[in-house]
């Protein structure tokens, strides 16, 4: 705002010198004189920004400008309202007032010089308000932006409290796995094989003396054994999650990853029973639709994406659709040809189909 009224006493002041020059050359050394003091009373007024200190210089280029106006020069009346303007924004803040209050010194000028006061006046006046008006909206803005900032710094740090949590709580997991499965290992497959050795022991012992009663541990010992890697394989059956749990899940993984690093949004859907989908078919489905995906975030311009997958009778359908721009000639791009390469591999389909948007259907076979 500052800057804006110095300009705005530069123009003034300058339209009195050249008024000055044009109609009176006598007077010019003491409308130098007038205008330096005016000058470097203001450039100090806006170098030392104190509020007392402000108001004193103020009153002082009034004082300034009134002496001028009466010895000088009357064009130097034309300071008036600009320094009411100032002084008034100090201590009422309705502009409406400060705007009357300005233009009171018009009724006690000549009749020459008014209507270039008011014009003065309301110039001055708009100056202020726009001035006014952008101060108040970089200080707001300056506020919000300050609240964002805290606010951006808060969420982060919950994001950073929380991101700890997840991975401690997934080491704690792991450690509290281990301790389960060591523990598993240890009162069944442990015990198991140490009695299944102490059969053993005993038949090496009573072979020579004891045949029969050599072959009954020996055999003993064999169904222990038997009992053991029966323990072992459930305990490793249990540990390995069903296949169509790892499919699914590393497909909302992919979904919540793209939604995380795209603007566009992607829902996942899926109807049917998982368990039929096989591994190859869960990595075949998972990269034709990373891959499409990939073509939706590069080429359609959407705003939506969606990837249903259904189980039908005979067959696995996956479609992933978006509702962008879509295209009138299909060309197939390497994405596209390695998709097909891939479905076909396990006799499968790829539909491609641009009518709405741009959708990427895989069809897989039930028992490829």
């Amino acid at each position: 705002m500052d800057n804006w009224m110095i300009v705005t006493k530069l123009i003034v002041l300058i339209y009195i010198a050249i008024h000055c020059v044009r109609t009176d050359i006598t007077s010019i050394p003491w409308v130098v004189l007038a205008i330096l003091l005016y000058f470097i009373i203001n450039i100090t007024k806006h170098i030392i920004k104190k509020n007392t200190f402000t108001v004193f210089l103020l009153v002082l280029s009034m004082t300034i400008s009134t002496l001028s106006y009466i010895y000088v020069n009357h064009l130097f009346s034309l300071l008036f309202p600009i320094a009411i303007v100032e002084m008034a924004s100090n201590f009422i803040e309705k502009k409406i007032a400060i705007f009357i209050l300005s233009l009171i010194p018009i009724l006690y000028l000549n009749e020459q010089i008014q209507p270039i006061y008011g014009l003065v006046a309301i110039f001055s006046f708009m100056i202020f308000s726009i001035s006014y008006s952008t101060a108040d909206k970089l200080i707001r803005n300056e506020i919000q932006i300050d609240t964002m900032r805290k606010s951006l710094q808060k969420l982060t740090k919950n994001i950073n409290e929380n991101t700890e949590y997840i991975r401690q709580s997934e080491y704690t997991f792991k450690l509290e796995e281990r301790n389960r499965i060591s523990q598993e290992i240890h009162d069944k497959i442990g015990h198991s094989l140490t009695g299944a050795l102490y059969q053993m022991e005993a038949a090496k012992r009573l072979m020579v003396t004891d045949t029969l009663k050599a072959t009954e541990l020996l055999q003993n010992a064999i169904n222990i054994s038997k009992d053991g890697i029966e323990n072992i394989r459930l305990t490793l059956k249990n540990m390995k999650p069903p296949t169509e749990q790892v499919g699914i899940h590393r497909m909302k993984l992919l979904i919540d990853e793209f939604n995380s690093k795209q603007q566009i949004k992607s829902v996942l859907t899926f109807e049917g029973n998982l368990d039929i989908i096989t591994p190859i078919q869960w990595k075949i489905i998972h990269e034709n639709v990373t891959e499409a995906l990939t073509n939706t975030m590069k080429y359609s311009h959407a705003t939506l994406v969606s990837v249903d997958m259904k189980i039908l009778n005979k067959m696995i359908r996956v479609e992933v659709k978006d509702n962008g721009a879509g295209t009138d000639l299909i060309k197939k791009g390497l994405g596209i040809i390695g998709m097909e390469e891939r479905t076909a591999s396990v006799n499968g389909k790829i539909i491609v189909d641009s009518t709405h948007g741009f959708s990427v259907t895989t069809l897989l076979p039930i028992g490829s």
